[in-house]
């Protein structure tokens, strides 16, 4: 009878952490290839590398989100934490921490418009920093004997300003410098504009101007590079871009604002009929005043002509001229006398330096310098003399009392192995070699015995 093994447990396939994750990430991978998720932003950080990263939350769940650095850089906005965005993207796992996120293609706001957004975040950006203050401001000039504008030489906003100064001023320099007012480049294009004006010096005010448009026809004037270039510039800057109701970063940034590029035309110069009352007006002021100053003046004199003071004046004067006759004779004989006196001074100091004899007083010096030399050589003779002395007495009683001198009368100085004197028979045994010191040369001994000799014995 045959037996069948029934084994009814499923076969096991153990996954590591690796293969599994690899797995979720193929299915989420290939299941999401394009969704539009919309979320609450948290978290929002921007790395060193420029990748964003930040999380979309609703009340119920949370999702990662990362935008590489090639999209965020075409963003028109910037994603801050509490702004509601919808995304597009796919799906992926990020296998190092086995979360699945988002990697986002494109960023919309929510409500308001990504334009819109942009523009008031850096609106705020650049307020906060000061860059719309009003000590940023320049005065404009008077009449400026150059004016730059920055436009396209295409539009209706170069004829339209042409026009106005032509009318008002005829005499007025402009000095065109045509740039793209739209379109990929348009800001780089004016920021080099405005540069250049400035460099060169070429213009006392600058207009930018531009006709009317939507926001994304206007969009290069938003641009904070533009704005940037406008607070920088050292001549005064006068925007007329769009129409009245349009207002760009660059409006904000302007030393000036006009509405229109027309009304820009119109202020940057006044008419020639305006200047020719401003300088009648003055002309009649300056008459009434030098009037009103000659009539004060006259008085004055009258009253001064008036007074007794006046009226000795010409004997005051007269008097003035006498004393400085007195002062002028006084004057003249000091400086007689002291001359007079310098001359006597002079003289004397000749009669002086002529009995005095230079060379007399030379010799004189030499002898004294030659006796000085033989009495210093004779007291250092008698001092070396007297130390030769010395030192040769000195020698001699070394001599008669070195140990050397008891060795000629025929003792020993006896030295052990180690060459330590010896002074007893304790310091060495028999068979110790020694040495033996004589007056003339040194022995080698070998001991043999050892005798103590009591003192006086025979």
């Amino acid at each position: 009878m045959t037996q069948f093994a029934l084994n009814l447990q499923p076969t096991r396939e153990i996954l590591s952490v690796s293969e599994l994750t690899a797995r979720i990430r193929a299915i989420l991978e290939g299941e999401f290839r394009d969704l539009w998720v919309e979320g609450e932003v948290s978290n929002f950080r921007q790395a060193q590398s420029g990748h964003l990263y930040f999380t979309l939350k609703d009340e119920r769940a949370q999702v990662r989100c990362v935008c590489f650095r090639n999209e965020a850089r075409i963003l028109k906005f910037r994603p801050e934490d509490g702004l509601r965005l919808t995304v597009r993207g796919s799906l992926g796992v990020y296998e190092a921490r086995g979360e699945y996120q988002i990697y986002v293609q494109h960023i919309e706001p929510v409500g308001l418009g990504a334009l819109q957004l942009a523009f008031e975040q850096l609106k705020q950006r650049l307020e906060a920093e000061g860059l719309f203050a009003a000590e940023r401001k320049k005065p404009l000039p008077l009449l400026p004997r150059r004016i730059g504008l920055v436009t396209s030489p295409a539009g209706a906003a170069v004829r339209d300003v042409l026009r106005v100064l032509k009318r008002r001023f005829p005499n007025a320099h402009v000095v065109l410098f045509p740039v793209r007012v739209q379109g990929e480049g348009a800001a780089k294009e004016i920021v080099e504009a405005i540069r250049y004006l400035n460099k060169k010096r070429l213009a006392d005010v600058l207009i930018l101007a531009r006709g009317g448009g939507s926001i994304e026809d206007l969009w290069a004037f938003n641009e904070e590079i533009v704005a940037r270039a406008i607070a920088a510039s050292t001549v005064p800057v006068i925007t007329g871009i769009g129409h009245e109701t349009d207002f760009t970063i660059a409006d904000f940034a302007a030393d000036l604002r006009a509405p229109t590029p027309s009304a820009a035309a119109e202020i940057v110069v006044k008419s020639r009929e305006e200047f020719d009352r401003h300088i009648g007006e003055l002309d009649r002021r300056m008459v009434e005043r030098l009037r009103y100053a000659l009539l004060e003046r006259r008085h004055r004199v009258q009253r001064l002509a008036a007074s007794p003071a006046f009226r000795r004046l010409p004997d005051l004067v007269r008097q003035r001229r006498q004393r400085v006759d007195e002062l002028s004779l006084a004057q003249a004989d000091l400086l007689r006398r002291r001359l007079k006196t310098t001359a006597e001074r002079v003289l004397a100091l000749e009669r002086r330096l002529a009995g005095i004899d230079l060379r007399i007083r030379l010799a004189a010096l030499r002898l004294r310098i030659a006796q000085g030399r033989e009495r210093l050589a004779s007291v250092a003779e008698r001092f070396f003399l007297a130390r030769r002395h010395r030192l040769a007495a000195l020698s001699v009683q070394l001599e008669e009392r070195s140990p050397l001198l008891l060795l000629e009368r025929g003792y020993a100085i006896c030295y052990d192995a180690s060459g330590r004197l010896l002074r007893s028979l304790e310091g060495v045994a028999i068979g110790d070699t020694v040495a033996v010191q004589l007056a003339r040369g040194r022995l080698g001994a070998v001991v043999s015995g050892k005798e103590v000799k009591e003192p006086g014995g025979q």
